[in-house]
């Protein structure tokens, strides 16, 4: 065969082995581009740290001056070797600002190698130790389907030995303007800035650098000395020949030769270049893209980001120059875009100081509602967190981590738990998934609930082997009225104690100006003297009976024993007459007076023994539900009765003293809107309660609902405590209770179903930290009639029979 035929034989196999080795070469960057992990990064809008406060110092400055720290970092990228340069492309990070198709917030973006993937959280958060570092599932995009693309990319006006301006000379945020110029696009529109980064040999930079330097200081022309230095090497120039050949996007920067008509002297271009060769070099692709409806619109969108970067030409020599891209050019910069490739051909270097000007993540200085910020905090969950325990809260999400958030004991229950928080933040959720795991664990339960819901949720979600252990006490069920009579007791130490509260619930009912010593002083006389029959105690409908009826009041007196007791109502009333016996007469029963009057509280107040006993309910790990709906019971009955009901509570703990400690079973009381049902004597719950295995969980909306002697009794005894989000003044109270770690800030910010707390942990109160609660479970609302008619059948009794046995005791027959 002749020469020419084997030449083309060569030349066929070479052009095949060409086109396999870019075919080849294509599918490893592609492959390449699919191992880059996204990352949302985003910033507290709230410092409030020691640390923190000494940066905020610094100002602006400060804080920028650490993304140059972060950037550090990038050197950490691997250097490939020749063949898998080759092969791969460069080792990149992709750093990107964008408001995405179908939302108006700006977020920040970084896409790394997987290697790097817990080094950069972890060079994040020891640079901003409140960010929060998310891996993205999903990739983002600003494209809109139907609309149009434009973009463009930057390049350095002159050569890359002359810097732009940075934040260091500039008067405000440069990122201000960068983020204003992409707030005022709409929903459904998308831009983007994207920077592709690889970090360059800072040694062969510098030296050629310093070798310009010297030329110009031994008075060769800044054109000369940079066009002398920036001359590839024959390797280099080898390298260019090989890309150009695989199609390569590879290209030698193009320096500018002609002198920059700002220079003035040559002093101008020495510092300069002094300036840029000072700091660590990368090498960088600046990618801007817009998509809207119209070509038009996305050209506008795109011309408000480019004129934002005009502010890095102010002080400097050096500026950038806008290419703009179209038809296929721009097919390609998007592909580049999506897949985040280093495109050589937009290659232009800059410094650490430049890069972080361009990119870094927005301070609490950005006034900007669109920048996504982080609401709150977050802090780390304490070390001695235990993995299970004996009541699942909620779960813990921390730097890419979750873990779930239990009590450990039920010794840490027994400090009882404070939930503050507005409405609709998830309280009740929260409450509802406790309660649920009590009963499930056969555990004894009390609800007392102002609303309702939270009752019938928990009566859906009741075992079908615990439903003969519920108690309903539904007030507002007029056909089977349960007895409630707070003048019931066992020994002489709980008579003292219920009339105490008595007179401490109608101080709680009443305002103080029409409640005071004389009422106190009656209504007590009467109690005792009711109370004296111990196998047949008064109620109080009776009340107004021993004040009017002479006889009914001598009847009773036969029980009185107390000499004190006796000589009120045998000397000091009968003496009282005319005018001020009338007084206090109407002074007194007007109080009672409107309990007795209604139909429904009567029948439940009126019966002499309650339907059910509350020791043996707690003692036996019963379920207890009061639902004392305001809307069905009405706002002051459900306060009486719910004050009643918290102080039989208390009364039934303290009579388990007689039982060994150890054969006390634990009882939780869950008593939401807690305020409304409370006397000062919460502190003797709150600091003794628990050697009775009486465990208290208390929630309320805000702070002020509390007095000062319950607010310091709940603060100073309770172990755990948790906050939603809460108003300004509640959050600037409950900050020195969870500072540092989280300010009134996050207290205020806080979304649905989050909440910070401080909790016992074997014994000891950990630090604060944030947690986010599991929603509750529906249960089956089925099975909710069928309980409650259970539970009234055994519980209740007929109307009929009770008005008959309230009319016999108090004769209001004779009325």
């Amino acid at each position: 065969m002749s020469f020419g035929v084997y030449l083309g034989i060569f030349i066929l196999i070479f052009l095949g082995v060409i086109f396999w080795l870019a075919k080849f070469r294509f599918k490893r960057k592609l492959f390449k581009s699919f191992e880059l992990v996204l990352y949302q990064v985003i910033m507290p809008k709230y410092e409030f740290s020691k640390e923190e406060m000494i940066e905020r110092e610094k100002g602006e400055e400060g804080f920028i001056g650490k993304m140059e720290q972060f950037y550090m970092f990038l050197l950490n990228l691997k250097r490939p070797s020749f063949i898998s340069r080759f092969l791969e492309g460069p080792p990149r990070v992709a750093l990107e600002i964008a408001s995405q198709i179908g939302k108006e917030d700006i977020n920040f973006y970084v896409a790394i190698p997987k290697y790097l993937e817990s080094s950069f959280e972890k060079t994040v958060h020891s640079l901003y130790p409140r960010a929060i570092v998310e891996k993205v599932p999903e990739d983002y995009t600003i494209f809109e389907p139907k609309g149009i693309t434009s973009g463009c990319y930057l390049k350095l006006k002159e050569s890359s030995y002359f810097p732009i301006t940075t934040y260091k000379s500039l008067d405000q945020d440069p990122l201000s303007s960068i983020v204003n110029s992409m707030s005022k696009i709409l929903p459904e529109e998308g831009v983007a800035l994207q920077l592709i980064v690889k970090p360059l040999t800072q040694e062969s930079w510098r030296y050629k650098g310093e070798e310009i330097l010297e030329r110009i200081l031994k008075g060769e022309s800044v054109k000369s000395a940079i066009a002398e230095v920036s001359k590839p090497s024959f390797l280099q120039l080898f390298l260019e020949v090989v890309n150009v050949l695989f199609s390569s996007d590879r290209k030698a920067e193009k320096v500018a030769l002609e002198k920059p008509s700002n220079v003035s002297s040559q002093a101008s271009f020495v510092s300069s270049i002094e300036s840029k060769i000072s700091k660590q070099p990368f090498e960088v692709n600046i990618r801007l893209l817009a998509s809207a409806e119209s070509k038009e619109r996305s050209e506008a969108i795109l011309k408000d980001l480019i004129s934002s970067f005009s502010q890095l030409a102010l002080y400097s020599l050096n500026s950038f120059q806008v290419k703009e891209v179209r038809g296929k050019k721009l097919k390609k910069l998007v592909y580049d875009f999506v897949f985040r490739n280093f495109n050589s051909k937009q290659s232009l270097i800059l410094n650490s100081e430049e890069l972080a000007t361009i990119y870094h993540f927005p301070s609490y200085y950005l006034e900007l509602p669109q920048i996504k910020f982080a609401k709150t905090g977050e802090a780390s969950p304490p070390l001695e967190l235990p993995s299970t325990g004996v009541l699942l809260l909620g779960k813990v999400k921390y730097r890419g981590e979750e873990k779930k958030v239990y009590f450990a004991t039920s010794a840490d229950r027994r400090r009882h738990f404070y939930l503050v928080g507005q409405t609709g933040t998830g309280k009740t959720s929260l409450l509802r998934e406790m309660i649920r795991q009590d009963i499930e664990a056969g555990r004894g339960v009390g609800v007392i609930d102002p609303h309702g819901e939270l009752v019938e949720a928990t009566l859906a979600n009741i075992p079908r082997e615990r439903v003969e252990d519920v108690v309903l006490f539904e007030p507002f069920d007029l056909e089977r009225p349960i007895g409630l009579n707070m003048l019931e007791y066992d020994t002489p130490e709980q008579k003292d104690f219920a009339v105490q509260e008595m007179i401490a619930i109608f101080h709680k009912l009443f305002p103080p100006e029409i409640i005071g010593p004389m009422f106190e002083h009656y209504m007590r006389n009467a109690m005792l003297a009711l109370m004296a029959d111990k196998e047949n105690p008064g109620t109080l409908v009776e009340i107004p009976r021993i004040f009017t009826d002479k006889d009914f009041l001598q009847e009773k007196l036969k029980k009185v024993k107390d000499p004190m007791v006796r000589n009120f109502w045998e000397k000091e009333w009968r003496q009282t007459t005319g005018s001020t016996k009338s007084d206090m007469l109407g002074y007194v029963i007007s109080k009672v007076g409107r309990f007795v009057e209604n139909e429904m509280m009567r029948n439940i107040i009126g019966q002499a023994k309650s339907g059910f006993d509350l020791e043996k309910i707690m003692q036996e790990g019963k379920i207890f539900l009061a639902n004392l709906s305001k809307g069905l019971t009405g706002e002051v009955n459900s306060a009486l009765l719910g004050l009643i009901l918290v102080s039989k509570m208390q009364m039934a703990a303290m009579k388990r003293a007689r039982i060994p400690e150890e054969e006390r079973r634990d009882f939780y009381l869950y008593i939401d809107e807690f305020q409304n049902f409370t006397t000062d004597s919460i502190a003797i719950i709150l600091s003794e309660a628990r050697k009775y295995r009486l465990n208290l969980i208390l929630a309320h909306q805000y702070i002020p609902q509390l007095k000062d002697e319950i607010r310091d009794a709940v603060f100073g005894n309770v172990g755990t405590i948790g906050a939603f989000r809460v108003g300004a003044e509640d959050a600037e109270y409950l900050e020195k209770h969870f500072e540092p770690e989280f300010s009134r800030f996050d207290l205020v910010n806080l979304d649905n179903f989050n909440l910070v707390i401080k909790m016992m942990i074997n014994n000891k109160v950990s630090s604060p930290f944030k947690i986010e609660t599991f929603p509750p479970k529906e249960g089956n609302k089925e099975i909710v009639e069928i309980i409650k008619k259970i539970s009234k059948l055994k519980y209740g009794k007929p109307k009929e029979v009770v008005e008959k046995e309230i009319i016999q005791r108090s004769k209001l027959g004779s009325l």
